[in-house]
Formats: structure tokens, sequence, C-alpha cells
């Protein structure tokens, strides 16, 4: 059976160093910020970049996601957060 999306937004959380969340709920700025480190993501770290410049990055640095599209600002989908997860586990294993 796949992951829920809720326990791949946690697998994601611990693997940046941020905690689990009981509840679903969609990424903070923090956690952007700290995936965005996790995965090497291109972002303006001297300003306060928003959520969906985050996810652009994300997207960006992310092998397989495309950052370019017109929705990459958008929240992530099940498919997003499976390859983020496991861009997250590759580097673990490295």
């Amino acid at each position: 059976m796949s992951p829920t999306v809720h326990a791949l937004r946690n697998e994601i959380r611990v693997s940046v160093g941020r905690f689990e969340r009981e509840v679903s709920s969609s990424f903070t700025k923090e956690a952007l910020s700290a995936i965005c480190d996790a995965v090497g993501a291109d972002i303006d770290t001297d300003g306060r970049p928003s959520k969906p410049e985050m996810r652009t990055a994300i997207r960006s640095a992310v092998d397989g996601l495309d950052g370019s599209s017109e929705d990459s600002g958008d929240s992530f989908r099940k498919g997003d957060l499976q390859a983020i997860a496991e861009a997250l586990r590759d580097d673990d294993g490295e």
C-alpha cells in the first residue's frame, strides 16, 4: 500500500529536522525553507521568499519535477511529495 499524503509530508519533515504533525497540514515556510536547503534548491536567503517561490525552487531542484510549469508554485501533489521524499532518501544514503 502506498503511503498517504500525510505520511509523506511527515517523512519529509523528519528528513529535514522538523517535527511530525498529528493532523494533515501543508508545509510551513520554515519547513519549506528546510526542504530547500536539503535538496539544494536555489532561493534568496537574504530576503523572505514566498511559499510559492520556495515550492517552485524545490520542484526545479528535484529530479522528475518541473519547476518551470505554470502551476509550479501550487501546493505539492502526492506525486511531488513522493519524488521529494525519494530525493531526501537518496541524500541520506550517500
